[in-house]
């Protein structure tokens, strides 16, 4: 909600509703609970990104899970190795290319649902909130979160 229920603001008047929303956001999500099934793997914030588009994008090779992720192939494969022993992820030889590996999320029912019902809790946030925008609103809000992103 805008200040004062208006429906627009000042660039000013952004910046300040953003510098008091960002920490309660951000505190919020530090709150959201690793599911138990979770608990023992050692997983960190860096790896919920790798995990969602393992999720909604399906198995893909490393350089790939690099290029979206926007970090070194040898970062990923170090994470994907870290994961892979902790059986949260697997690794199979891609049958195109035998020198490729593709990365998958377990097989094994209770850590994947586990990892689907945990992003699914960010899902459903964003879903409630990008519903009441027009396309091009989602597509701008999108944009400026990214250019912050780039910008801190």
């Amino acid at each position: 909600m805008t200040p004062g229920g208006s429906q627009q603001l000042s660039t000013d008047e952004a910046i300040r509703a953003m510098l008091l929303l960002m920490p309660r956001v951000a505190s919020r999500i530090k709150q959201i609970p690793v599911p138990e099934q979770l608990r023992s793997f050692t997983l960190a914030p860096r790896h919920l990104s790798l995990l969602a588009y393992l999720l909604f994008d399906g198995p893909m090779p490393v350089n790939q899970l690099a290029a979206r992720l926007e970090v070194a192939p040898t970062t990923v494969s170090l994470m994907v190795s870290d994961l892979a022993r902790q059986g949260v992820l697997e690794r199979h030889d891609d049958p195109d290319d035998r020198r490729r590996t593709i990365v998958a999320i377990t097989a094994e029912p209770r850590t994947r649902a586990a990892i689907e019902g945990w992003l699914a809790n960010g899902a459903t946030a964003w879903r409630a909130a990008f519903e009441q925008l027009t396309g091009a609103e989602r597509a701008t809000f999108v944009r400026t979160m990214q250019t912050y992103e780039e910008s801190v």
